[in-house]
């Protein structure tokens, strides 16, 4: 009876999903088509949807998803999507005005319920307990089974929890404040280099300060975004006597990343690999 069950429910998932890709109708609207704001909507997308669905990313690999500049023909994808997933909240304001003109359905994943939001911080992805919530919203609205997924995530969140459990230091120094989720989640502090020194430049006055912020936390390594210049931090880095190491905050991967195979779990134990390097963790 178990057998059955289960083959009937996969008949009915797939039956679903196929549904959802079913081509295009009178108005435009691309019904095999799911357009998301950037990697980590895309890649929750992919994952839930399957080979038959196509998955658009309108964040170009390598880019910065703040900076996202939508062309004419990006605008023309959202409007022809049947379904278009953001974080809303004005994270990429030009993904959403392209939205909000279009037939598509829409959903705004920092809206998804059960989400406990720090304040305007979007970066919900680097927390896997957080993630799997808007990760259900996008299963919901796709009518695809997320237990799998939501699976991957609880073992990436119990790998989290014992990582990082015992560790020589709990100040994580890191080039800008994405990490506060993951911080908390896992009882470490963030302590954001251009929280402190938010200038492209910034004064000595300023970079002496964030230097000494970061000499008495006690921290070793101040870590680096792929994607964001290391600059500010590097120099932080020299005059404070620590070290540099690279720690993604996943907002988009590069494409040798992705040419190399790298998807959201990698980068996160890569993370997780480094962290742990860098507070002296056992």
């Amino acid at each position: 009876m178990r057998i059955i069950i289960i083959v009937l429910s996969a008949i009915v998932v797939g039956t679903v999903a196929a549904a959802f890709a079913a081509g295009g109708d009178a108005t435009g609207r691309d019904h095999d088509s799911v357009v998301a704001a950037f990697y980590p909507l895309a890649y929750a997308a992919e994952q839930l949807g399957g080979p038959r669905l196509r998955v658009t990313n309108l964040t170009p690999a390598g880019a910065e998803p703040h900076d996202l500049e939508l062309s004419p023909a990006d605008v023309a994808t959202v409007k022809a999507a049947r379904l278009v997933l953001l974080m809303g909240h004005g994270f990429q304001p030009q993904v959403e005005r392209a939205a909000r003109g279009s037939n598509a359905r829409v959903v705004s994943l920092l809206d998804a319920p059960g989400l406990r939001r720090m304040g305007d911080d979007p970066h919900v992805w680097l927390d896997p307990l957080r993630y799997a919530v808007p990760v259900r919203a996008i299963g919901k609205v796709m009518h695809a089974n997320a237990a799998p997924l939501l699976a991957r995530l609880h073992a990436l969140d119990r790998a989290y929890r014992a990582g990082l459990a015992h560790c020589a230091a709990r100040d994580l120094v890191t080039s800008h404040a994405a990490f506060g989720y993951l911080t908390r989640r896992y009882g470490l502090r963030q302590i954001a280099v251009e929280g402190l020194v938010p200038e492209a430049e910034p004064a000595p006055r300023d970079l002496a300060r964030a230097v000494a912020t970061v000499r008495a936390s006690g921290a070793t390594t101040v870590f680096t975004e792929p994607l964001a210049s290391p600059q500010v931090a590097r120099t932080v880095a020299r005059e404070s006597g620590t070290t540099v190491s690279p720690l993604d905050p996943l907002e988009g991967l590069s494409p040798r990343a992705l040419a190399a195979g790298a998807d959201y779990f990698t980068v996160m134990r890569a993370n997780l690999a480094a962290i742990r390097k860098g507070l002296g963790c056992r």
